[in-house]
């Protein structure tokens, strides 16, 4: 309804995935919820014809160790993530880059975090190569350091 009504950017969080414990018990509680409520956004984007003009994203802040700890859970695992993006025009349905046959870092074509929000930002019309903002010292900060873009999802 948000983005019907013309909602440039709509950001929804939710919580309840920091397994460092019984990880295994936490998915099978937030995985069905997530699947269907994903599943129905991009269905009634779809229905209401917002599909090719939304990009959608599922993230989180870091990945998970690939390894069980103790209690049956998986920590904190900056080295590899996994990253859903869908619609927006966007080439989607691809796998972009890989881990090591542990999944512990990059094997090929690690994506930087920097790498998707010029794409998002240059998707938008919004050059980040060009596009500054004031720092609280006075001083043109660029939206992102690194402004190469995900190349792989430019259509």
């Amino acid at each position: 309804r948000l983005i019907s009504a013309g909602v440039r950017c709509v950001s929804l969080s939710w919580g309840g995935w920091d397994t460092h414990s019984d990880n295994f018990g936490h998915l099978r509680r937030q995985l069905p919820p997530f699947d269907l409520g994903l599943a129905a956004l991009v269905d009634d984007l779809v229905a209401h014809d917002l599909w090719q003009d939304t990009i959608v994203i599922v993230w989180g802040e870091f990945g998970r160790t690939p390894r069980v700890n103790g209690t049956a859970g998986r920590d904190h695992w900056p080295r590899a993530s996994s990253v859903l993006v869908g619609g927006g025009g966007l080439t989607t349905g691809q796998v972009i880059g890989s881990t090591n046959r542990l999944a512990e870092q990059p094997a090929d074509r690690p994506v930087h975090l920097q790498e998707i929000f010029a794409t998002l930002y240059q998707h938008m019309g919004v050059d980040p190569r060009y596009t500054t903002l004031v720092d609280n010292n006075g001083r043109p900060q660029y939206l992102v350091e690194h402004n190469s873009t995900v190349r792989e999802l430019i259509a």
